[in-house]
């Protein structure tokens, strides 16, 4: 902020808290907003699908300009793999069996298509351990899973 005294220029500080008050107020007032996330998540002022298509080229606008500035590699070098680490382990972990019991039927509905084109294979013979043409089975199933993926596309 500048100010001007007496035809002579002053610069003044903005105020504002310190960043220990201002993130200890973030997390207490944002942490209770549960039931305001669930509500709003419940009922949307807009369609998320028909928001989310909507803003696409803006999406890949965003996204190319992240590259273009390099913003994923900087990211990364300004977290470290401490951050990285910390987060996984403090947060992810105990997310994650939970997270796998709620996606189970998901799932089950999404790589169903998958597992019936496995079980519906009929695969080239076996041979002796290390030969070359068991290689064979290998491409039948990426076969399989390539034409799966091209037919749900």
């Amino acid at each position: 902020m500048v100010v001007w005294l007496a035809g002579s220029e002053v610069s003044i500080m903005a105020a504002i808290r310190d960043i220990a008050f201002i993130a200890n107020k973030w997390s207490e007032v944002t942490s209770r907003a549960g039931p305001q996330y669930e509500a709003g998540v419940r009922a949307p002022k807009a369609d998320w699908a028909k928001g989310a298509t909507d803003a696409n080229e803006a999406w890949k606008a965003g996204v190319t300009a992240a590259v273009s500035a390099d913003s994923f590699r900087k990211g990364v070098a300004q977290a470290g793999t401490p951050r990285w680490s910390e987060g996984a382990i403090v947060k992810g972990v105990p997310r994650f069996g939970p997270g796998v019991a709620l996606a189970e039927s998901r799932y089950a509905e999404r790589f169903g298509p998958y597992a019936q084109a496995i079980a519906g294979l009929t695969l080239p013979p076996r041979f002796a351990r290390r030969d070359p043409r068991n290689l064979n089975r290998v491409q039948a199933v990426v076969n399989a899973m390539i034409e799966t993926k091209k037919r749900l596309a």
